[in-house]
């Protein structure tokens, strides 16, 4: 596959920084120099266009390089982040990979996947000689969906200019958020930073250190930056917006962050792994209410929910059946409110708790838990219940010495002007283990 346009961007910028990698500076230059190593490497391997490669570890100069490489070469890429180790022989089996790529800092390792021919959707891609990538849902139970993308679509977006800014690559290696990070810095000449680890203070500590702009994350992480206070040891003057995405931002925390940070932009994004990552616009930055467009985008919302038709939709699950309708739509399961040509999601529909025929949305019941002073972070969901159907049920995280039976009833009294009756938690859970996954993520599974 022809990437020459984003070489030659790249070439333009060549005595730029790019990326600060384990406080290293590392210039444009550098990772073409990295690019067209691993050109010699895939000729010196054999890796053959067409073979699935997953390549295992996080953003670094080799890291992409290889990557570049691989796609000029023909191949279907599987990004994946170490948190998934456990996982990669079923990993393995349902992207059908031919070779896998280990790396740890700036060595690697190439192991060999003995494979016959590929099969169903996968095989059919292949016959168009395109360059693909294979991302895999975050889903906690059950084999998680490979879906399949035709790289040539998702770098399209690219080829025009925008402006960049110095970014810390918070979201994962292998995030659609994060690939997005590392295409739009590659082809306008921003910098990355990459962190060593994502703790709130290690995070600040490389925001005031290497004067980082853009901070993308997640609800989960800036409510624990919040709760943290690691801010407060740190000089943030340099940042000046925080995207967040990949769950519902609550209110409360909203609200926290603008007094906390008056001078930061907040801007929610909106993206999912089967579509890319879609253009969004905040009604302002204490709002909850976003706009979602862009080039080749249409939304329509049916029955409350929101649908997408995108053209950067991915080409199809390789293990599941397709989810588009006859027309191309995607259902997100994202339930929204709308108001003239702004949105407000509230979660997926799998998440949203029937009591008795009443809808209760985790997020609106969170909002309200976390401003006790008692609770630390707090995730909702429901628990069967053979009267209602389900009741509502709150996991917390707290730091004083009390039981649950106590806090279940500072709860009850803390809801009694703020929630309907059926909207408070009729079970509580203390845990100490944090609630959100590696990658920032509510867990909502029951």
């Amino acid at each position: 596959m022809s990437i020459g346009w984003l070489l030659d961007k790249m070439s333009d910028f060549a005595d730029r920084e790019a990326m600060v990698f384990i406080d290293n500076s590392v210039t444009f230059g550098r990772l073409l120099e990295d690019y067209t190593n691993w050109k010699d490497i895939i000729i010196e391997r054999q890796i053959s266009s067409g073979e699935v490669i997953l390549l295992e570890g996080d953003y670094s100069p080799v890291v992409s390089g290889a990557i570049l490489a691989l796609i000029a070469n023909g191949n279907v890429i599987v990004p994946v982040s170490v948190n998934v180790r456990h996982r990669l022989q079923e990993l393995y089996q349902i992207a059908q990979v031919n070779k896998s790529i280990h790396f740890d800092g700036d060595s690697y390792r190439i192991a060999n996947h003995e494979r016959s021919a590929h099969t169903g959707l996968l095989e059919q891609f292949l016959l168009k000689g395109q360059a693909g990538m294979i991302l895999f849902t975050s889903g906690t139970t059950g084999a998680p969906k490979a879906i399949l993308h035709d790289i040539s679509q998702l770098l399209e977006r690219y080829k025009v200019s925008r402006d960049t800014l110095r970014t810390l690559s918070f979201l994962l290696f292998d995030h659609i958020g994060g690939i997005n990070t590392l295409f739009h810095t590659l082809a306008n000449g921003g910098t990355i930073i990459v962190p060593p680890s994502r703790s709130p203070s290690e995070i600040c500590a490389l925001i005031e250190k290497h004067h980082v702009e853009l901070l993308p994350t997640s609800p989960s992480f800036l409510n624990m930056l919040l709760m943290t206070r690691a801010y407060k040891q740190f000089d943030m003057s340099s940042l000046r917006v925080i995207s967040y995405g990949t769950e519902v931002m609550p209110d409360y925390t909203l609200q926290q962050l603008n007094s906390e940070f008056p001078h930061i932009q907040m801007r929610q994004t909106y993206g999912l792994s089967e579509l890319g990552i879609m253009r969004a616009k905040s009604k302002h930055s204490g709002s909850p209410w976003l706009k979602i467009g862009g080039e080749g985008i249409e939304t329509k919302i049916v029955d409350g929910v929101l649908h997408i038709r995108s053209q950067t939709a991915m080409v199809g699950y390789l293990n599941a059946p397709s989810p588009f309708d006859k027309e191309g739509w995607f259902n997100t399961q994202d339930q929204v409110s709308v108001d003239g040509e702004y949105m407000r999601i509230f979660g997926r529909c799998s998440e949203i708790i029937n009591v008795g025929g009443r809808k209760v949305y985790p997020v609106e019941v969170e909002e309200v838990l976390l401003q006790m002073g008692e609770v630390w972070d707090v995730t909702v969901k429901g628990e069967p219940s053979s009267l209602l159907g389900h009741v509502v049920t709150a996991v917390v995280n707290t730091e004083l010495l009390i039981d649950a039976k106590e806090l279940k009833q500072r709860i009850r009294a803390f809801c009694q002007d703020k929630l309907e009756d059926y909207q408070v938690p009729v079970k509580v859970y203390i845990q100490e283990k944090e609630l959100y996954s590696e990658r920032f993520k509510k867990l909502r599974k029951a």
